[in-house]
Parts: structure tokens; sequence; C-alpha cells
């Protein structure tokens, strides 16, 4: 059962401070130098279910289309960048990427394919062990990806993509889910405002990028170390 709090960045429907790579940028937008290179692509069809040992860094998601979007959660784990699961069209996809998610790489990302499709990308974790209570988080921080006609270029998703950010109220601080996972994060138990947690800190569980297709046939995510 999901906990309702005060929080924007619950999501019913639907690392620290980061670094940025200090690295000229290419004519695409994005850094230069050798990176990891991720495909997230959109399909009409589903795919066949026993796709975890294929090669390649492809996750295939359901590709949606006239106004309707198409969610598909791509569970996250740490270890080398890799995709343990590609197939996303059954609802659940699994790529695994390092833990140290406050400075070791940064994120970058760009719309391609045929202009008109949008996707949207949000880092969501679920509360639970040692906190009171049980309920997914889901960042404030989100990006939208849009496919216009002409040159696509990359933009930095670091924060989006390897944080969470909770917006915590006053009236948040009477839910002892919110007062246990501020315990845990080692912040006063009066704390209101914006928070910042890193991806794998050991206060949330089960992370994810919620990835909400509306037509886009494809997203290319590049990771570079820093």
């Amino acid at each position: 059962m999901r906990t309702t709090f005060c929080l924007a960045a619950v999501l019913a429907a639907a690392t620290g401070t980061t670094a940025v790579a200090q690295q000229s940028t290419t004519g695409n937008g994005a850094p230069s130098g050798t990176h990891y290179d991720l495909n997230i692509i959109g399909v009409s069809h589903d795919k066949n279910a026993n796709m975890n040992q294929a090669s390649g860094n492809v996750i295939f998601v359901a590709l949606g289309a006239n106004g309707a979007s198409v969610s598909t959660n791509i569970q996250l784990s740490p270890g080398p960048f890799q995709v343990l699961d590609k197939n996303g069209t059954d609802g659940t996809a699994s790529f695994q990427l390092p833990a140290d998610s406050t400075g070791a790489y940064t994120v970058w990302a760009r719309a391609l394919a045929k202009p008109g499709g949008q996707s949207n990308i949000v880092t969501c974790a679920d509360t639970g062990t040692a906190l009171t209570g049980t309920g997914q988080v889901c960042s404030t921080q989100h990006e939208v990806f849009l496919r216009v006609k002409g040159k696509s270029t990359f933009k930095n998703v670091t924060t989006s993509l390897t944080t969470i950010t909770l917006t915590i109220t006053a009236a948040d601080l009477l839910n002892p889910t919110v007062l246990a996972l501020l315990t845990c994060l080692g912040l006063p138990t009066t704390t209101t405002g914006d928070i910042t947690i890193p991806l794998f800190s050991p206060c949330l569980n089960n992370f994810l990028w919620q990835y909400n297709n509306q037509g886009l046939k494809l997203l290319q995510l590049r990771f570079y170390p820093t």
C-alpha cells in the first residue's frame, strides 16, 4: 500500500551534489570522450519475453501513441554499466549502473528518430526496511524529451537520473515515515524544504526509473566518467 505524503514528489498516477564534467562539448551538445551508451527504444509490438541474455545496450519499451502514455519501470541495481533485462514491453526492465552517482559520472540524453514523440523519465524508490510504513516516492526533478524537427542535442540529466529530490512541508513532519527517513539520512526531524537523496541510498530501496512514453521511438542516454 502506498503511503500518502504531502510531497510533490509522490506521483500517485504515475547524487548529494552532482559533479559537472569538466570536458569540452561536441557538436551534439554532449561532452567529448569515452562513454557508455544506452538506447531506450519505443516499439509498437511486444518483444520476446526471454531477452535477458541478448547483447546490446538496449531497452525496449512500449511506444504509446495518440496522446496515450505507457509506463515502464526500469529497475536499477548497483554495479558496472550493463542491461540486465532489455524487454520492458511487459512493463519492467532492468539496468545496472555504478553506485557512486554523486561524482563518478554524468548522464546526458537526447530524443531521436521520427519527430513528434515525447517521453518523461523520473527516478523513484520505495520506503520501507527500517522505516515505519511503506510507499513509493518519486523525485520532483524529472525530464521531458520531445522529438522536434531538426538537429537533436544532448542535455545534462545527471541530477534527475541519479538522485531523488523530495519537498517536505511542515504537515509532512506529522507522518512517521517521513520522520524515519529524515533520521536515517542524518537530518533533524524538523527539516522542511527540498532534500536530495543519492541513488542507492540505504534509506530507500528498489530504485527505478519510471519511463512514460508517448510515441518517442528512441531516447539515447550517455554516461561519461568524470
